[in-house]
């Protein structure tokens, strides 16, 4: 994973260096909002499905009119709930989650049209942008107690007991890769606003915290305790007989997570070109 990390980081400073021209260059210091939601063993194909409120701030460098570069950290929260499923397996499964999600992404964008802030004569362009980012989640759940419970600690398909050691537990940050398009335009010489829609492939399948096998509930019970066993297999009518050793998630697909969001920038620095020709 660090590897390929290296690599995307490297090909997106490549593609902004090259494309960098002599002409006037600007930043710009932004603000976002807008909803968050997952994609993942409990949402499998359902884009915007149970959005929950995102926001973050970003800042932009315009290398030209067709490229930039931007840094942005997001807050989002997400859920997943099979019991909102129209699948009859899922909602005998009756699991669910919600996590906050931590994310600061890197992302080289490209302009459609020739645009830049302030610009009047070129106000506004779509866009599509991709890039490399970094997260932390959290995945928790409310037991019957009622009292809410962080699920990675538990070990909820036997990671971290003595007959599961080849199960290791997930980490709660790991990398992914945001991608998107958008709409970004002028609305003054020094603001700006945008739509846009980031997707974000997550180098992880425990962001819902399945992903797996049921484990054996005896061993959840004497090595995790009660309410691991409790929250490892919450299933309407099936038993732990029945269910262990059976599939609980995908452990083919990872996850995923997006945002949808309004963006509103202000221009905090230009810089004249280099040659009178490009002005």
């Amino acid at each position: 994973m660090k590897v390929l990390v290296k690599y995307l980081a490297a090909a997106l400073l490549t593609i902004l260096v090259v494309n960098s021209e002599s002409k006037a260059q600007f930043s710009e210091f932004g603000l976002m909002g807008g909803v968050s939601f997952y994609m993942g063993d409990l949402n499998p194909d359902m884009p915007f499905k149970q959005v929950m409120p995102a926001g973050g701030i970003f800042y932009r460098y315009n290398f030209n009119d067709r490229f930039s570069a931007r840094g942005a950290f997001t807050l989002g929260y997400l859920k997943g709930d099979d019991a909102k499923s129209d699948v009859a397996a899922q909602i005998e499964r009756n699991l669910n989650f919600q996590s906050w999600v931590y994310d600061f992404s890197i992302t080289g964008e490209f302009n459609f049209f020739r645009y830049a802030p302030g610009d009047m004569a070129h106000p506004i362009t779509p866009f599509l942008f991709g890039g490399i980012a970094v997260f932390k989640f959290d995945p928790t759940t409310v037991a019957a107690d009622g009292n809410r419970y962080e699920l990675q600690p538990l070990g909820t398909e036997g990671q971290g007991t003595v007959q599961y050691a080849d199960r290791k537990k997930y980490s709660l940050t790991t990398a992914s890769i945001p991608f998107g398009l958008g709409l970004k335009a002028n609305i003054s010489k020094t603001f700006s606003v945008g739509l846009e829609w980031r997707m974000h492939y997550a180098f992880t399948d425990y962001i819902d915290d399945v992903s797996g096998t049921y484990a054996a509930p005896g061993v959840i019970q004497s090595e995790r305790g009660d309410i691991a066993y409790e929250l490892a297999n919450r299933s309407l009518t099936l038993t732990d007989e029945v269910l262990e050793g059976r599939q609980r998630g995908n452990s083919k697909t990872n996850d995923w997570y997006s945002f949808a969001l309004i963006t509103f920038s202000m221009n905090i620095k230009a810089r004249p070109a280099k040659c009178p020709a490009y002005q």
